[in-house]
């Protein structure tokens, strides 16, 4: 089969790929873009060409995963991603950064619940690593920020010299941070196809979702961006590098296991991370809430819009 006829009903994972883009791309470089370390346009390029690295050489695992959560036909994959996106971008519009794994799952949950055809085995794994998505990251930053303070803290050096190597290791941790985000999301964009267009492989559905990630990256995140960069507490430098790396690491090693997680609840919990050490005062509770309920109301929704959808359209 032509491959350009066979991609065809890829248009809701490209659009979920897209919304994805658009609004977790901000996790990896908000910290950056808010703290001025780097421009806008710097960061979407990197993000872009670190995601779709990411999306070709990792992503394949997490489709596993997600594919397996119940029967799909192309129709029903289609209903699945374009209501995870409508979702998405909903949330984007708000600038309300999301989990799109929950969108995709919740969206997925819809179909099988109006189908009765449902294995809840591999909903158990996603869940419990999405419980473990912020509270690992609030682990982890703890532990980098006390690391990284006793090296600079020790280690004898000027402030140009300290600032360089913060600025540095920002771009890198936001280039790794992206290169995870493609490895660990592009599942949430095409791994429901897996299967079930002929010719077109689980790596090639990667690649495809990833470059669907760096288009959304590039022309509609700036809002999700700036508002996770600064919203949740002020970050300079340093906290910023912190926090990026966190989330970087802890998605990446989720990439790794296969489950599909969430950028928004790894760097909402390193911040929180930080915030535990520098005093919960610094902590803007009131942005901590509105990303909460978000968070909560993105399955939710994904799930009535599918089901609805199935009931009206098949």
């Amino acid at each position: 089969m032509p491959l350009l006829p066979a991609l065809t009903p890829l248009g809701g994972g490209l659009f979920l790929g897209w919304t994805l883009g658009a609004n977790d791309s901000a996790n990896v470089f908000g910290t950056a873009v808010a703290s001025r370390i780097i421009s806008f346009k710097q960061a979407c390029i990197l993000c872009g060409m670190a995601v779709i690295l990411g999306s070709y050489l990792q992503g394949a695992a997490g489709i596993e995963t997600l594919s397996g959560l119940t029967t799909q036909s192309v129709s029903t994959a289609v209903i699945v991603t374009v209501s995870a996106a409508l979702t998405g971008t909903f949330m984007t519009y708000l600038a309300i950064p999301i989990s799109t794994s929950q969108a995709v799952v919740g969206s997925i949950l819809g179909i099988a619940l109006a189908t009765g055809n449902a294995d809840y085995s591999g909903l158990t794994k996603i869940v419990l690593c999405w419980i473990g998505t912020p509270l690992g990251s609030i682990v982890i930053s703890c532990v980098l920020y006390k690391s990284l303070e006793w090296f600079f803290r020790t280690v004898p050096m000027s402030m140009l010299t300290r600032d360089k190597i913060l600025w540095g290791g920002l771009l890198l941790a936001g280039t790794y941070g992206a290169y995870a985000l493609g490895a660990n999301n592009v599942t949430n964009s095409t791994g429901v196809f897996s299967g079930l267009i002929d010719g077109v492989s689980d790596r090639t559905l990667a690649a495809i979702g990833g470059v669907a990630i760096a288009a959304g990256a590039i022309t509609f995140s700036k809002r999700v961006m700036l508002a996770v960069g600064g919203g949740i507490m002020p970050l300079d430098a340093f906290c910023a590098l912190i926090a990026v790396l966190s989330m970087s690491i802890t998605v990446h090693i989720f990439a790794v296991i296969g489950a599909p997680v969430s950028t928004s609840q790894g760097i909402v919990g390193a911040i929180i991370g930080i915030g535990i050490l520098r005093g919960v005062q610094a902590i803007d509770l009131k942005t901590i809430r509105k990303i909460a309920l978000g968070w909560i109301m993105t399955p939710i929704l994904s799930l009535i819009l599918a089901a609805a959808a199935y009931a009206i359209f098949l």
